[in-house]
């Protein structure tokens, strides 16, 4: 877990300047430095975004009278930074905290903190898309009419309770020098698996029983493909090593501990590869998974509306162009660049998966169903249950 404040109060020359400007009018520079202080601490009253509804402008007086905003999230706090600086720049009156959290633990976290009646997240942001969507359907979330609802697909608003807001591609990375010919498809790693002895103890992969990204990855690609249990069973003839992370998977492929990571997230591995060329990504070519990282207000959330700004502000055309520099896909049509839901559909047309928000996406996470699916898991891994 990572918490990182994010707020930006007037520099210490615009201070000083105040300050000697006070002293200049006759008052005690220890007076002074008190009034500064009072005064300059509050940054000037942020305006609605243009083309808002003027109603709008009682919100964000709202949100700047709450003058907190708590978020937890999965997304690196080093993707997420600029995001939170230009939200900042923004609505400088709200200070930020932002904490970054395994899929697993915000979610239980979030949860447990609410039943106490304590204080916790306003906004939940994470690629963990069937825990988020199960706090939909339990009721933990709050129903708000997003002004950018309208710009968005509409598979990515759910009920107005949970919106999605990047398309990212799941992959495979893997170290240039250690596998010189990569698999192109999921069949294509299992056979990679079994047939190269030098490959025993140099994969990993999400622990599905400890991260519910990995979790979601497993049972979606158990449900696109047969083939997935073949990996299942070569993984575990490899002496497969497990992560909670893709940041974590991805150090070890670039250092050579491990030679492939299977299930990681493709803007992360992409950025990755961009800094280091001995880094191999494949997009496999019998389907590529797509997650979106899903947003929500906590329904008892103590600051709604300055959660509510930046649900917005992240839907937004500004947010969402700041997401796709960031590299982690933007999910609206009128952003352009490298890194949005349109150039990934361009580039790997039929071949994507995307998962879709919704109820379904829940069923695996009952407790028979889960119960079922992690003994078939670790049946075909070659290895007991854990506590058996």
């Amino acid at each position: 877990m990572t918490r990182h404040t994010f707020q930006d109060p007037l520099g210490v020359a615009t201070r000083r300047a105040a300050l000697r400007g006070l002293i200049a009018l006759g008052a005690s520079p220890l007076a002074a430095a008190q009034n500064t202080d009072e005064l300059l601490d509050f940054s000037p009253r942020a305006r609605p975004p243009a083309g808002y509804a003027p109603a709008y402008a009682a919100m964000v007086r709202a949100a700047e009278d709450e003058g907190r905003l708590v978020i937890y999230s999965t997304t690196d706090a080093s993707v997420a930074q600029p995001l939170l600086r230009d939200f900042q720049a923004l609505y400088p009156r709200i200070a930020v905290e932002y904490e970054d959290l395994t899929s697993t633990e915000l979610h239980h976290r979030f949860v447990a903190e609410t039943q106490l009646g304590r204080d916790t997240a306003d906004v939940l942001w994470s690629s963990a898309m069937d825990l988020q969507v199960s706090l939909v359907e339990q009721d933990y979330a709050l129903t708000y009419a997003s002004p950018e609802g309208a710009g968005l697909p509409d598979w990515a608003r759910l009920r107005d309770q949970a919106w999605a807001t990047t398309f990212e591609p799941i992959v495979m990375a893997y170290n240039k020098k250690l596998v010189p010919r990569p698999p192109r498809t999921h069949a294509d790693l299992a056979t990679l698996l079994d047939r190269t002895p030098a490959l025993k103890g140099k994969v990993i992969t999400y622990d599905v029983e400890k991260s519910g990204l990995g979790f979601l990855l497993a049972a979606q690609d158990a449900r696109a493909t047969p083939a997935f249990w073949d990996v299942a069973r070569a993984l575990g003839r490899a002496d497969v090593h497990f992560a909670a992370t893709t940041s974590t998977m991805l150090g070890r492929v670039a250092s050579g501990r491990e030679a492939i990571a299977y299930n990681v997230l493709g803007a992360y591995a992409l950025a990755q590869a961009r800094r280091n060329p001995e880094i191999g990504v494949v997009f496999p070519s019998d389907h590529t998974l797509v997650l979106s990282r899903l947003q929500l207000i906590a329904r008892r959330a103590a600051r709604p509306n300055a959660a509510r700004l930046w649900l917005d502000y992240t839907l937004s055309q500004r947010g969402q162009a700041l997401i796709g520099r960031q590299g982690i896909y933007a999910v609206r049509a009128d952003v352009e660049g490298e890194a949005t839901a349109a150039q990934l559909s361009r580039q790997l047309g039929a071949t994507l998966r995307p998962i879709q928000p919704g109820a379904d996406l829940t069923q695996d996470l009952r407790p028979d169903a889960y119960r079922d699916f992690i003994r078939r898991w670790r049946n075909a891994l070659g290895q007991p249950l854990r506590g058996a």
